[in-house]
């Protein structure tokens, strides 16, 4: 009992000098990743048609319980890009279904989601989470910086911004020819700050920031009142608690959406966390990452906010300012919640061009421009698996691209696998393989003339190499009176390996062939025992060593 309450005063000891660390490091790096923030919060919620406010409030209650909660130290969370094309096309797909109980449909989707991320962390697969294949992660990043600009193109020509990919695109030829060249005008200044800002200038001020202020000051200055649409009025108001709401008609897609969130919003969070472990030097802890983004995703579900997930850049831009600990997180929140509880007339005049030109220059760095240089360089099926999950993810949907590259590189990642399990395998009836052979084995075999033969498998035995066991055994075997199978040295990798080996077993008793088994009462091969495999070789025919054999 002591020692408990000694191990319970000490975390919490530990959690005190974690906060309080650097504390001046920290609390820079979290204002100006707070001043990073807040143009994409701002943004991101105009763009998702769930308000500005919104975007506010997820940056807020995503930056603040990740923060606490979370397994990043130095990571900074809020709405990003891949969280807000989800959420924009879920809140348009509700809004058309039901008018009047749309957007609260989409905010109970995102607590849904946050409680699936929980999960998530309870059930410790974060370190699965992560394990996506590079072309996959390419592709689909891709797909969503094209997805952002495709859907910033009409606000930045001056029009409301559409809800999918299709009607964005149609609409373009027309929106062009009747452009608003007041709004482009603004809107290329911002894109053109954001392009060109950079190296000590966008330390000291961070080129999202400057787009907002030159645009805004230029939209004012040049522009009567009404002529640019803009922001309007952010509410100084504490958020008012969104309670759940269902409908049966809509409960299918609510619930792949919540997953969609969840996967993604956890593969971008774990994604940031390998980005800040390779910059501090230090190792983040998945699964309590996971349960932090989790409990900000609900808790922005319940309020009213977009969801969010750990963001690179804010994150570099905390750690390049001196932030190390979770103090700069809380502190990011904080100056936000500032924002919103009274500064929020600031920023009514910004105009929604100059937004879309931030949110474009956003888009393009989402772009995997690194492995689309190297693209001519790469073999064809990487190339391929890319621009499947590219073209998946502009179309179709997110999940369904990660989902389909994932399975495809599954599928020729086992295979390969086989190929190399298979050739681990030693089949001998003393003519073949017999260079693998310790010299007293080869005389063994020798001995019988060809009646008896040997499989020994070492290493990995998946089911991936059942087929080619079986065909082995098939072309090699069939006409031996004796075989004696050794997995002494093998690792049964699953059930369904065992029932490989069974199945093998099995074809040769019924090819009338003996069978002898050495080394199935290694402690490893307990499965085995379960199984009835060794019951129905026999335990009189299991064996220690090949000499038994005969």
């Amino acid at each position: 009992m002591a020692l408990s309450k000694t191990k319970e005063i000490s975390l919490l000891a530990y959690k005190a000098y974690e906060f309080t660390n650097n504390l001046r490091g920290d609390l820079l790096g979290g204002m100006t990743a707070a001043i990073v923030a807040l143009p994409l919060a701002l943004a991101f919620g105009i763009s998702s048609g769930a308000g500005p406010i919104a975007g506010l409030f997820g940056a807020i209650c995503v930056g603040f319980f990740a923060a606490i909660f979370g397994g990043t130290p130095t990571q900074i969370s809020g709405p990003t890009g891949p969280m807000t094309v989800v959420m924009t096309a879920m809140t348009a797909e509700y809004i058309a279904h039901d008018p009047e109980h749309g957007l609260a449909l989409a905010f109970t989707t995102v607590f849904l989601g946050g409680c699936l991320q929980i999960l998530f962390g309870i059930l410790r697969i974060g370190k699965y989470i992560i394990m996506v294949p590079y072309p996959v992660i390419s592709g689909f990043m891709s797909g969503i910086g094209v997805i952002i600009i495709i859907l910033e193109l009409g606000p930045l020509l001056g029009f409301d911004s559409t809800s999918g990919i299709a009607a964005s695109v149609s609409a373009l030829p027309d929106r062009i020819v009747s452009a608003d060249l007041n709004a482009l005008l603004i809107g290329a200044v911002s894109l053109l700050v954001v392009f060109l800002w950079r190296g000590r200038g966008n330390r000291i001020m961070p080129a999202p920031l400057l787009a907002l202020i030159i645009a805004t000051i230029l939209a004012v200055s040049l522009f009567p009142e009404g002529t640019i649409q803009t922001i309007g009025s952010i509410p100084s108001a504490l958020p008012s608690l969104q309670l759940p709401t269902f409908r049966l008609a809509l409960l299918e897609p609510m619930l792949v959406n919540a997953l969609m969130l969840a996967v993604l919003g956890s593969l971008d969070s774990l994604l940031t966390s390998l980005v800040a472990d390779s910059v501090t030097g230090k190792l983040h802890q998945s699964d309590r990452e996971l349960i932090g983004q989790g409990i900000g995703n609900a808790v922005a579900g319940l309020v009213g906010g977009l969801p969010g997930a750990g963001a690179t850049m804010r994150t570099m831009v905390n750690i390049r300012a001196g932030g190390t600990g979770p103090t700069s997180g809380v502190s990011h929140a904080v100056v936000l919640c500032a924002v919103v509880g009274g500064l929020g007339f600031v920023f009514q005049s910004i105009p929604v061009a100059a937004l879309a030109g931030i949110l474009i220059k956003v888009g393009i760095d989402i772009i995997d421009w690194p492995f689309l240089k190297r693209l001519h360089r790469m073999p064809k099926f990487p190339m391929l698996l890319m621009a499947t999950v590219f073209l998946l993810t502009v179309f179709v949907d997110l999940i369904t691209a990660v989902f389909v590259g994932v399975f495809i590189k599954n599928l020729v990642t086992i295979d390969k696998l086989s190929h190399l399990q298979l050739g681990m395998v030693i089949y001998s009836n003393g003519e073949h393989d017999i260079h693998r052979l310790p010299e007293n084995e080869r005389h063994l075999l020798a001995a019988q003339a060809g009646e008896a033969a040997l499989l020994r498998i070492t290493g990995p035995i998946s089911y991936a190499v059942g087929r080619g066991l079986g065909q082995r055994f098939d072309q090699s075997f069939q006409d031996v009176k004796l075989l004696i199978i050794d997995i002494a040295d093998a690792a049964i990798v699953g059930v369904s390996s065992a029932f490989v080996l069974e199945d093998l077993i099995r074809k040769a008793l019924a090819n009338g062939t003996a069978v002898r088994l050495i080394g199935a009462h290694v402690e490893k091969h307990h499965e085995l025992q379960q199984l009835g495999l060794i019951d129905l070789v026999g335990s009189e025919n299991c064996i220690d060593k090949m000499e038994q054999a005969f």
